[in-house]
């Protein structure tokens, strides 16, 4: 059985258990209405399912926090079903379904160092990294001189997902994106 807290105290990317299933708080809100008693509404992600849900606390409750053993792995492939990472201090290989994972998959290349979350020695998830250098390999040409707007267009990046860039880039250049949002940074010198 895990720590319980007061729901007052929850942070965001905590982990908890609603109903013995394995959470990660996304984003909390604590309301005051005008009349009636304060409460708390937590979005926070299914680790096994991958669904977001919505939950509502009274202030006065407690909440348990899940317990996960976390573990850096590489990635290595998909099968389409999961994902296999690879425990480089053990060399034991630990698939995560597919379901578990339908955010993170987009931005997942081979040989990237992602933690996995393993509850009870079983993978449910992982985390990547919080920022990470792609290739661009698709999108419209760019012009010189095309920085001084604000205006966005797709480009395809080497692991298949679509990522709003600015005009100026090209096919070929490399950019930071920020994986949890899935959004453009900056340009990377190659």
């Amino acid at each position: 059985m895990g720590v319980k807290i007061d729901i007052n105290r929850i942070a965001r990317d905590q982990f908890i258990l609603v109903d013995n299933q394995p959470y990660k708080v996304v984003s909390y809100e604590h309301v005051k209405p005008g009349k009636g008693q304060a409460f708390v509404r937590v979005k926070a992600k299914n680790m096994r399912t991958g669904n977001v849900t919505e939950f509502t606390f009274k202030s006065s409750d407690s909440i348990e926090l899940a317990d996960f053993e976390q573990r850096f792995m590489n990635y290595s492939y998909t099968d389409g079903t999961y994902y296999y990472f690879l425990d480089t201090n053990t060399y034991e290989t630990f698939a995560v379904p597919a379901e578990a994972m339908e955010h993170e998959a987009q931005f997942l290349k081979e040989g990237m160092q992602v933690v996995v979350f393993l509850d009870r020695g079983n993978p449910i998830g992982i985390e990547l990294p919080k920022h990470e250098v792609y290739e661009v390999i698709e999108t419209e040409p760019g012009f010189k001189g095309d920085t001084a707007t604000n205006t966005l267009k797709p480009a395809k990046i080497e692991t298949g997902a679509t990522v709003q860039v600015p005009l100026f880039i090209n096919v070929g250049d490399r950019i930071k994106v920020d994986t949890e949002k899935g959004t453009y940074i900056e340009r990377v010198n190659k």
